[in-house]
């Protein structure tokens, strides 16, 4: 889940910052542009299934 990917990757940022750990705080970072992407990814998802709703519902009228 995105959110969860994005609330891990904030809190290993914060530990590195924290602990002055810089592989934390790059892991921290890749984590949560893994949950952004995730949610990128769902709403492109989304716009395709409305567009081919959008799609079948003129053929449908044009038949």
């Amino acid at each position: 889940m995105s959110l969860i990917d994005k609330v891990t990757g904030r809190l290993k940022k914060t530990a590195g910052d924290l602990a002055d750990d810089a592989s934390l705080r790059r892991e921290g970072r890749q984590e949560e542009r893994k949950g952004e992407a995730k949610d990128e990814l769902a709403r492109d998802k989304e716009r395709a299934v409305r567009k081919a709703e959008e799609v079948a519902d003129l053929e449908h009228k044009t038949s």
